[in-house]
Formats: C-alpha cells, structure tokens, sequence
C-alpha cells in the first residue's frame, strides 16, 4: 500500500488515500496522543527529534467565561411523577375517578388513554423558604433548600418508552449511538484532572439502566470522551492498589515498553485499542491519586450524618452524593447519579402503586440530596457547580390500573441549583390536570442548552462532523432557560 503512487498517467480520477492508508500513516492515533502527551509531561516521551502532540484531553478555555465548572446530574430513572413532586394539580384531586376533560384533548401513552379515570394525588403540597417555591411533603429534607432550588415546571420530549427517553434525556436523541452529555463536555472542555476521569457515573445497586451504556456513552465521538463507571457499592474501583509483586516502578516500565511498542508497530488507528492504552495511563496515575479521593471515612462523622450515610435507608445514594461531592472538588467535570435500577418498580416507575413507590425512592434520595446542596454551599462549591435533578419523562395523571401512573413525555418538572441559577423560583406550567406543558413549554434540547451555558460553551460552535454534517448537542438548536438566569 506504501509504494502506491498518489499520481497517475492513466485517465480517469486522481486517485487518493484510503481511509484505512491515511489512517497509517497518520501515527499513533487519538489515543496514542493522548498517552504520548501525558508521558512526555511527566518526560517519559524523550526520544530524539520526536514532536509532542497535543493531548485531546488537556483543559481548554470555555467560549465564555462561565460560572460552573462542573455538573453534577442527580437522575430519578424511571420516571418521577410531576405531580406528586413539584407541580400541585388540585384539579386534578377533585376530578379524581373521572374521564380526562375533552377540552384536553386526545391523548396515548403506553398504557393510558384519554379514556383512563384521572387519578387524585395523596401529597400535600406547601410553599417553603423565603422565595415560597411549592415542593411535596416528599422531600422534606428538600424543602429546606428552596431558595437554592429552580423548577421548571413544563419540561417536555417525544418519547414514551423507556430507553429511548432515556437516550434523549442524556445525548438529545431519541436513538442510541450520539455522544452523552458528560462526552460533550469533555469534547468541548477537556479534562481538569490529570488523576480521575473527566466524567464519572454511578448506577443504582439495584440494577443498570433500561437503556444500558448507550446512557453514557461517546457516541461516534473517540471512545476516550465516553463516562467511566465507579461501582455503587464499596469500594467503588477495583484493583486500585498495585497486585503482590507489582511495583509502581515496574508498572511504569510496562507502560514505557508500551508506548514504544505502539512507536515502532504504527498500526493503523485502532479507537479501541488507542483508548484502552489512554486508560492504562489514567489507571496507572488513579493507584496514586483516586484512592484518597474515593475514600469517604475521611470525611468528618458530622458530614457523612449529613448526607445520611449513618442511616440504612439513605446510606448508600448518600455515599455516592458524598463521593460526587468529593469528585467535583477535585477536578472531575460531570458526575452522573441514578437513583433506580433494574425493572420496573426498582426505579421511580410508579406503574402499580405511585404512592408505595415515590414514598420509598424518595426516602432514599431526599436527604443525601440536601445533604449535596449544603454541603456545596459551605464549602463555597455550588457557585461553580450545576446540580441538575429529574428523569426521562413524567408520569400521567390518569391512573393505570387503580393506583398507578403510565409514562408522560408531554409535560414534566426538573429542577436546577447553583452556577449563577437564580432559587425560589418556578418557570412555566402543566394544564390544570399536569398533562401537557402549556406556559413557557421547554424541550430537552432547551435543557441542554441550558447546561452548556453554565459552563460558557456555545451551542452553535460546539460540533463535531460525523457522516458529512456537524452536529451538535441541541441538534436543530435549544433556548437557553433564561428566567432561571
């Protein structure tokens, strides 16, 4: 393929490199880059007359200057009910047992139709905090952070299946195979940390997501951008320390004969291969640094009760909210928590009983969550972390069955704390019954928009060309939720 000439006598087109010609001869690769840069930091890449390329995950400045550096996104998997939650329908429990009013209009979910008796709510709702923002007794741990917290009331998507508002919740797409959120902020931010990954998530114990590593992943982006599983439980990576007989000397070695292997072979790029050579680097540099970052018993007995880690029911999302806490402050870029995993009534997916359901979830996540926030807020972290709190979709305010709520993408709540977020407020509005987003309706991308603003990167200049068109995050573009602002 070498001696191919790249000119010809002969008629017809001038042919070229390719793909797989141009690849070889183009080096190491992104990953190899990205390896080769880090070594050549610490002078470990020193052969002679040798560049140092860039390395694709160094920090880079954002388009603005923003005020959140990092994100945490606390996920409900499944799909918390709005109204049960953050948006009161009295309507609703009044007309609890009747049709859904024809005014309203047609409507199919999976489960319900307008012909489904509408289903009261059992939850009392009360204005909390200076600002008066209404909130559940579900969360009244929650309550006491109002004046942090912004909602937004009228959240809706297009999709009524699981998986699919799932991917669309964490890459803007109802399909799988587009870059994540947490892979498009290290695309367009790098990494500030050396030591952990850019973009960390954490599942459920109970279980991985519908969806599956799509929720996280990179997408047609260079595997190197996609998110890095901790485990739920402790500890949450294994084989941090270096095993009997292995030195960090001799691990380094390994590492060298590595990169000068990967030099003298120069395989065509190969993006699995060049990112698992990435991670060796980052895995190599995690025996050092991550085991004290992911070591919670050195926080004070005070803080781990405030997370609720001293309680069997809140222990475990309190564990993960305290390490999110720990990883923003060292450096880490977008931390992802799910609460809920496995099938069905394991996750926030209220099918057969929303009161049984939302009571337990709720119980689990409430206090470990206000535990986040002021937490944050002490430690002067919440100006320049976003903490973002919602799920793929919401739920119906017809009943399924007797007790139970079916998926709704037409109108739901998320809310927002910290990066320049104004709290105490509420931002647009279900119909009387919380069907559909009627004032001020936001749509995901407007959400991701939202974010990326926080963090002072353009929407519009944050593209990446795969098959022949730049893409984006918003895709076709979103609105920036500017009254949280």
């Amino acid at each position: 393929m070498d001696n191919i000439p790249l000119t010809t006598n002969c008629p017809g087109p001038r042919p070229t490199l390719d793909r797989r010609d141009f690849l070889e001869r183009g080096g190491l690769g992104l990953g190899s880059i990205a390896l080769a840069s880090l070594l050549a930091r610490d002078g470990l890449a020193n052969s002679p007359g040798q560049s140092t390329p860039g390395n694709p995950l160094a920090a880079r400045s954002a388009d603005t200057n923003p005020p959140a550096t990092s994100v945490i996104f606390l996920f409900m998997a499944g799909g918390p009910s709005q109204v049960e939650t953050f948006d009161p329908k009295p309507d609703l429990t009044r007309l609890h047992g009747q049709p859904v009013p024809a005014s309203l209009g047609q409507v199919q979910t999976q489960q319900a139709n307008e012909k489904s008796l509408l289903l009261g709510v059992k939850r009392r709702f009360r204005p909390n905090g200076e600002s008066g923002l209404v909130m559940s007794d579900l969360f009244p741990h929650l309550s006491t952070c109002a004046d942090d917290l912004s909602v937004v009331r009228s959240m809706h998507a297009e999709s009524i299946v699981h998986s699919a508002a799932l991917y669309q919740m964490n890459s803007g797409r109802t399909l799988m195979g587009h870059p994540t959120i947490g892979a498009w902020l290290t695309y367009g931010l790098g990494s500030e940390s050396d030591n952990l990954p850019s973009y960390v998530v954490m599942l459920d114990p109970d279980g991985t997501l519908v969806g599956g590593p799509p929720c996280w992943g990179a997408g047609y982006f260079p595997p190197i951008y996609q998110g890095t599983l901790f485990r739920p439980e402790q500890p949450a990576i294994l084989n941090l320390r270096p095993a009997a007989g292995r030195s960090i000397a001799r691990q380094q070695r390994n590492l060298d004969l590595l990169r000068q292997l990967n030099q003298i072979n120069r395989r065509p790029a190969d993006p699995i291969l060049e990112t698992r050579a990435a991670t060796y680097e980052l895995a190599f540099r995690m025996q050092k640094h991550a085991p004290e970052a992911v070591d919670i018993s050195r926080e004070t007995a005070e803080t781990q009760k405030l997370y609720g880690v001293d309680r069997a029911q809140t222990s475990e999302f309190g564990r993960r909210c305290l390490l999110a806490r720990r990883l923003v402050e060292r450096g880490v870029r977008f931390v992802q928590l799910y609460s809920g995993g496995g099938p069905g009534n394991m996750t926030w997916d209220g099918h057969g009983d929303i009161e049984e359901n939302h009571l337990r979830m709720a119980g689990q996540v409430d206090q470990p969550i206000t535990g986040l926030l002021k937490d944050l807020k002490r430690r002067g972290l919440l100006d320049s972390t976003l903490v973002i709190w919602g799920g793929e979709f919401g739920r119906t305010p017809m009943s399924q069955g007797k007790t139970g709520r079916d998926h709704s993408p037409f109108g739901f709540s998320i809310w927002m704390a910290g990066a320049g977020i104004k709290g105490g407020r509420m931002v647009g509005a279900t119909d009387e019954i919380g069907l559909r987003a009627v004032e001020k309706p936001y749509h995901v991308r407007d959400l991701h928009a939202t974010i990326l603003d926080r963090v002072g990167l353009d929407q519009d200049a944050l593209t990446y060309l795969h098959n022949g068109r730049e893409e984006r995050l918003t895709d076709i573009g979103g609105r920036v939720i500017s009254e949280l602002l």
